[in-house]
């Protein structure tokens, strides 16, 4: 079921007063674009980079080969290019005694104990 012609009008009201309240959101709006499609198109990609690479495999022709994988590669780049990956780096907002140090890795925390910091 559509909306109205007044919703509609109420609804695109909303988002003009949106999108000039906070620049930020506006932004990453227009920016984003759809993610379904990147996915989709992307995968597509892929699947015929793959092909092609095959096909260059199979008749033993290299650059249709290198030409597939290229193609493949740009599938699987544009098909990831959307994924928002969670930052783990504020530990969920719990710190305890044995927590590594922000910015710190494994290794540099095993030398520390070691050393007896």
């Amino acid at each position: 079921m559509g909306l109205s012609e007044r919703e509609q009008q109420l609804l695109d009201e909303l988002e003009r007063g949106l999108m000039d309240s906070d620049k930020g959101i506006a932004s990453k709006a227009k920016r984003v674009g759809n993610p379904a499609a990147k996915l989709i198109g992307g995968a597509l990609l892929a699947v015929v980079g793959l092909g092609l690479l095959l096909t260059g495999v199979l008749i033993q022709f290299s650059i249709v080969g290198v030409v597939g994988f290229l193609i493949m590669l740009a599938g699987l780049v544009v098909a990831t290019s959307n994924i928002q990956l969670p930052d783990l780096s504020s530990g969920f907002g719990q710190s305890t005694p044995n927590s590594p140090k922000p910015g710190r890795n494994f290794f540099e925390d095993r030398w520390d104990k070691r050393q007896g910091e």
